[in-house]
């Protein structure tokens, strides 16, 4: 007999399903079973006067194990859950579980090391679900767009953007590297005609930040685009692709997100607002007596970042703020700047987190080339000026945090929000 997920269970016929036992209540006439599966549970009755065959394999049963249930399923008003209850004709023990090393309230390291426990709730099943759809939506928006979808190496031989924060590692006779992100080769698609092009893939970031919103390996989901008049031009396809992803996730995923997270999720209204990172500092100043020493207001720090998200709010009514005009000093080398020598980019926060930085790109050679002796890197990103001499055309992108993105949208922290969360201080599982 094929297997039935749990949630296309119906009464009035005989079925087979398959998953964790997640409750055993044990009487002395009557056992009373729960199943688990990744849809949804069930409840096993069994009279243990008519299955002395059946009653005979409940004391062996634990907790979590895995089991293969095959039987008649009935409507009972009387049961909690869903109504339905299967009575078995047969019952397999797949597979026996030990007792659990972890429990739901156990602490969150401990919790980490036994990893693929932790991830079997309800909860944690939901936050992998929404991340895939938030993905698959977007991935859809922009094939209809005619945006091609690359996958760009992840060992590269230059330490990418600034040469600072990455992994070096052996490669047969030389040095290696772990991609901090496929910027340069987003850049070389463009210069390759490309003009559309998106990618989801890892990247590693050697910081040894211990917050809960860093990590050393994330996924990123970046895009770049030829022929715009503007950074802004990238700014629009941003806030457009994320306003159509949050309305889907909202219509299939609304209603399980505030049951479990207590989370209403907001469709943002077009545009979002915007504001000068100089201004947005007056603002909270004025606003709400905030303040910064001065050599701290060319960025946004993690209470400056919370007080944006107050302002946006209360200004703008808007869960979500783009800043621009950010210092030199605090940019790469890369992005285009002004005839007033402004950085031509932005970062989106969305509730007082950062989630992504984009620009418009230099794509001119000499004027790269005079960016990148400023900085020192001339030498060290000799490969990816060649890009530039053959004619590129003006372009501009993205990086976004796949797995910030869901933390934000689900108010948790970054270990939550991947399957194998990674650190300065944890390589396993």
């Amino acid at each position: 007999m094929q297997r039935t997920h749990i949630a296309e269970v119906q009464p009035g016929g005989t079925c087979r399903v398959q998953g964790f036992l997640e409750n055993i209540r044990d009487k002395r006439t009557m056992a009373f079973l729960v199943v688990r599966d990744i849809t949804g549970k069930i409840q096993l009755t069994i009279d243990k006067a008519k299955r002395p065959d059946l009653a005979e394999i409940i004391p062996s049963l634990t907790l979590e194990s895995v089991v293969t249930v095959e039987g008649p399923v009935l409507a009972n008003p009387s049961v909690k859950l869903n109504g339905l209850e299967m009575l078995p004709n047969s019952l397999v023990l797949e597979s026996k579980a030990e007792a659990l090393p972890i429990q739901e309230d156990s602490a969150i390291d401990l919790r980490l090391d036994y990893r693929w426990l932790d991830l079997r709730s309800e909860k944690n099943t939901l936050i992998f679900q929404v991340q895939t759809a938030l993905m698959q939506y977007i991935r859809n928006m922009l094939c209809e767009k005619n945006f091609i979808e690359l996958h760009t190496p992840k060992l590269i031989g230059t330490a990418s953007e600034s040469g600072a924060d990455v992994f070096e590692l052996n490669y047969f006779d030389r040095k290696a590297y772990l991609a901090q992100s496929p910027q340069f080769y987003k850049q070389m698609a463009m210069a390759a005609g490309f003009e559309r092009i998106y990618e989801i893939g890892p990247v590693f970031r050697a910081e040894k930040s211990y917050t809960n919103k860093h990590t050393t390996e994330y996924t990123s989901f970046d895009i770049e685009v030829s022929y715009i008049d503007s950074y802004r031009d990238i700014m629009r396809i941003e806030e457009e692709l994320l306003t159509d992803a949050l309305r889907m996730i909202k219509t299939r995923y609304g209603e399980a997100i505030q049951r479990l997270f207590g989370i209403e999720v907001v469709v943002p209204t077009l545009p979002f607002p915007e504001i000068k990172l100089a201004d947005l500092y007056d603002e909270l100043e004025k606003r709400y007596g905030f303040t910064v020493p001065e050599t701290e207001k060319g960025d946004l720090n993690t209470e400056s970042e919370r007080m944006a998200f107050r302002y946006a709010q209360e200004v703008y009514g808007h869960e979500f703020l783009f800043v621009t005009n950010y210092g030199v000093d605090k940019r790469p080398f890369y992005h285009m700047r002004s005839a007033e020598g402004v950085p031509e980019g932005f970062d989106l926060y969305w509730r007082g987190i950062e989630i992504t930085t984009g620009a418009q790109r230099e794509h001119r050679y000499d004027i790269l080339r005079q960016q990148a002796d400023e900085k020192g890197l001339t030498e060290d990103v000799k490969f990816y000026m060649e890009f530039f001499r053959y004619g590129c055309p003006p372009h501009g992108g993205f990086g976004l945090g796949v797995d910030r993105l869901t933390m934000v949208l689900l108010n948790q922290v970054i270990n939550q929000t991947m399957f194998l969360f990674r650190s300065p201080n944890r390589l396993s599982p």
